[in-house]
């Protein structure tokens, strides 16, 4: 077995050990405990009755299902989310849409704010990378916006877009195209001198010299602020989705959390986890592919 098919299997079994563990902990933490439970019974048995009496009259059967308090235990979650994937596209209204649906609408939100973002950045990326007179012009400018917190830009975006999704894709736009275009520039800016004195030499075009010399070489760091830029607006969007509403993942975890619903949160976070995980995956390979190596 060659080293690096042994590294990995041997790093899948930590892996599913580490998980094993984590639902065991769970298990444990979440488990009844019966003596409790018991001495409970015994003090409480007379607000049982009153309980009884207060669901009849609103019209509850007294032998419906109690929902427990507390963190929920694996069956709970089990349950839940056998729930959620039996049917993720199903639509009963604004308010109560499938986990597919929700995700659905993030994921274009962000596709489509990123995809922007790549357009503006990426051109204005080579431009400071080959013109060292623009990135210092602009330079200030870039410092000064860079650090602003994207969610700072939504009462601005919600007042003059007055659309809470274009609000949101806008969110996803500035989040989006600073990681960019700091890596774009940076990349183009470190090409190295002997290709260009080459492609001098040469007498090739700028444009032929900015697609056949200075991209390839610099498509790796480029690929990089691109994985950082769809990192940071997934995580920005979930934070939209809270503050605006509507639809989208965001959305679905603070309604269910209105609803007191905490397996239906725990699932939307796995989720999130889970579909932030596979977007960076396909950022690493993409850049792997673009990467040469000796």
């Amino acid at each position: 077995m060659k080293p690096a098919a042994q590294l990995g299997w041997r790093a899948g079994l930590i892996s599913l050990a580490l998980f094993g563990c984590l639902l065991l902990v769970w298990h444990l933490a979440t488990a009844p405990k019966q003596s409790v439970e018991n001495a409970r019974a015994a003090a409480t048995s007379s607000a049982s009755a009153a309980d009884d009496e207060y669901a009849k009259l609103m019209g509850k059967s007294s032998s419906s299902p109690v929902k427990t308090s507390g963190f929920p235990g694996l069956a709970q979650m089990g349950e839940t989310m056998r729930k959620e994937l039996a049917n993720p596209f199903y639509d009963n209204g604004p308010n109560d849409k499938g986990i597919g649906i929700q995700l659905g609408y993030s994921l274009a939100r962000v596709g489509l704010g990123f995809a922007i973002a790549a357009v503006v950045a990426i051109p204005l990326g080579f431009l400071l990378g080959m013109s060292p007179l623009m990135q210092r012009a602009l330079n200030p400018f870039i410092q000064i916006l860079k650090p602003i917190s994207p969610l700072a830009w939504m009462p601005l975006a919600l007042y003059t877009i007055k659309d809470s999704s274009i609000s949101g894709i806008f969110v996803i736009f500035i989040c989006s195209v600073w990681p960019m275009l700091m890596n774009t520039a940076f990349g183009v800016a470190s090409v190295r001198r002997d290709w260009l004195n080459v492609a001098k030499t040469l007498e090739v075009t700028p444009l032929r010299k900015a697609f056949l010399v200075i991209l390839p070489a610099a498509a790796p760091t480029i690929l990089t602020g691109m994985r950082i830029s769809m990192g940071i607006a997934w995580l920005v969007i979930v934070a939209a989705e809270m503050l605006v509403g509507g639809t989208g993942i965001g959305y679905f975890v603070w309604n269910e959390w209105n609803n007191l619903s905490l397996t239906s949160v725990i699932f939307a976070i796995l989720v999130i986890g889970v579909t932030g995980m596979v977007l960076d995956l396909f950022f690493a390979r993409l850049q792997k592919l673009v990467t040469y190596t000796e």
